[in-house]
């Protein structure tokens, strides 16, 4: 059997889906070996064709223009899960005072709101979408401001904001991990910036599904796992310490 180059973005999420990509490759007898970029730099490796397979490509909203040029050369394999990206705060944040990002300017919200949305590293979607609505909306008039970072950064500040019953918006997405412990309320966001829900799907060169049995390109099409389990598959990875490997087979055991 071949050697399969299996690439994914570099977060976590991705590492969880990844790594049941690569064990259904493995159970159909081949090798895998994997890497993990950014988003930008991992498309350009794909372009590169230094890696035979991507986990994932999320279309079309927050990935398609990175994929665009390589589009011709690419099979769409699974959509592993549907996701969305969201501007949220904690529950405990009223709904009747904090329904829609344009609430975040009215006088009496802005004095309790954190000012600082910490966001995550400068390709991935949400980091484009963030510093839109910052401009579209006007946020920065009453003095919000969104950083990009590493992932942990925001993770942190979010769960150490719960801690401190603060108010917080969290530039999220579904799947992540914070969504299987915390109550997270998806704020209205009227322009549309966010995108709305892409799939998730699985993707590889033609020269690399062309020595794929018909059973593996079945298992891989058919793949599904749904925001909720990778967010769980998250949670087991950022939070309880398990490897990605580990995590993928408790799922693959109930699947």
């Amino acid at each position: 059997m071949s050697l399969v180059r299996l690439g994914h973005i570099d977060l976590s999420f991705h590492a969880a889906s990844a790594a049941v990509v690569q064990r259904l490759l493995e159970r159909a007898g081949h090798e895998v070996v994997t890497s993990a970029e950014p988003h930008e730099a991992m498309f350009r490796s794909y372009g590169a064709r230094a890696v035979d397979m991507l986990v994932s490509a999320w279309l079309p909203g927050s990935h398609g223009a990175y994929l665009a040029p390589y589009a011709a050369d690419t099979h769409m394999l699974g959509v592993l899960y549907e996701p969305y990206c969201i501007w949220g705060v904690p529950d405990y944040v009223p709904e009747s005072e904090v329904a829609t990002v344009q609430d975040l300017k009215r006088p009496d919200v802005a004095r309790r709101m954190e000012k600082l949305i910490q966001g995550i590293n400068p390709g991935a979607g949400i980091s484009r979408f963030s510093v839109e609505i910052v401009r579209e909306y006007q946020l920065d008039a009453e003095g919000y401001h969104f950083e990009t970072g590493p992932e942990e950064s925001c993770y942190h500040r979010f769960e150490e904001a719960v801690e401190r019953k603060a108010w917080v918006v969290v530039p999220l997405w579904l799947p992540q991990f914070l969504h299987a412990r915390h109550r997270i309320r998806e704020l209205d966001e009227p322009l549309g910036l966010l995108r709305g829900r892409d799939q998730a799907t699985l993707i590889a060169r033609h020269a690399c599904t062309r020595q794929f049995s018909p059973d593996l390109i079945e298992a891989l099409t058919s793949l599904t796992l749904g925001n909720a389990s990778v967010s769980q598959l998250d949670y087991l990875i950022c939070r309880e310490g398990m490897t990605p490997l580990e995590a993928a087979d408790i799922w693959l055991k109930s699947a």
